[in-house]
């Protein structure tokens, strides 16, 4: 593990392995890098990898304010550690923070995304627009089991049995851990809409990959992200759900990361 200072002096770590192309991995919310770390193993046959902790989570320090831009200036000290550009991979929540970075003009060179979780008009299912508000509120409140609690049964929409079993596992503490940061999420999701307008700032060959299982509603909503590209390729992954295979997705992202897959 190695650390970067942000613009704000927030510390943030990241691992960095194998040698070849830069590739920087985004985790997505719930979650620090090491949910990526599998991935991060296979794609570093072939690529130098920067998997880091988005800040308030894992290794990485925080601030008192939350801002989506401070995220961008955490990607830009990450962006700089490995020459300046890189080939970007966010998952989820954290595609949809690589999409706005991207965006906002950092200096990605292509951008993949797993499973963004944006909802066309109509759909159902969209979590409240007030959600970054209801985390902050529980975290505030001391109830961070409440705010983990919530973005299992109300966001994500998992089976209460599943809950219930989830807040007597060994591994809950670290979902409490790391609670304040469903907010930040919630702030990147916006009201889970996708974010057309930014999508035409987007000029870099673009690919987001989703599973053939995957919820209607986020198929539906990934194909649409795709046709909105300047250079947009909508991709589906065989037998997959939200949590993917790092080897089956591994071989799609080398593919469109040396260029092809187009």
């Amino acid at each position: 593990m190695e650390k970067v200072i942000s613009a704000d002096g927030t510390s943030i770590a990241y691992d960095q392995l194998g040698e070849g192309p830069a590739v920087v991995l985004v985790c997505g919310g719930s979650v620090d890098r090491m949910s990526n770390a599998p991935l991060a193993a296979l794609l570093a046959q072939n690529h130098t990898v920067y998997n880091y902790d988005r800040r308030g989570r894992g290794d990485s320090g925080d601030a008192k304010v939350y801002a989506i831009e401070r995220e961008f200036e955490d990607l830009d000290a990450i962006l700089a550690v490995a020459g300046g550009s890189a080939q970007l991979y966010g998952t989820s929540s954290g595609a949809a923070l690589a999409l706005l970075a991207t965006a906002a003009g950092r200096p990605v060179n292509r951008l993949a995304l797993w499973e963004p979780p944006y909802f066309l008009e109509g759909a159902e299912g969209r979590p409240r627009p007030d959600t970054a508000s209801i985390y902050r509120g529980f975290v505030a409140e001391g109830r961070r089991d409440k705010a983990a609690e919530y973005f299992m049964a109300e966001v994500v929409r998992l089976p209460a049995e599943f809950v219930a079993q989830a807040k007597a596992s060994p591994w809950w503490p670290a979902q409490e851990a790391i609670a304040h940061t469903l907010a930040y999420d919630a702030t990147v999701m916006g009201d889970y809409s996708v974010p057309v307008e930014e999508l035409k700032a987007i000029h870099q060959p673009t690919q987001v990959l989703t599973g053939s299982v995957a919820w209607p509603w986020m198929a539906d909503s990934n194909r649409f992200v795709a046709e909105q590209l300047e250079d947009g390729r909508h991709v589906v992954l065989a037998d997959q759900q939200h949590n993917v295979d790092p080897a089956v997705l591994a071989p799609a992202l080398e593919k469109f990361f040396g260029g092809d897959g187009r």
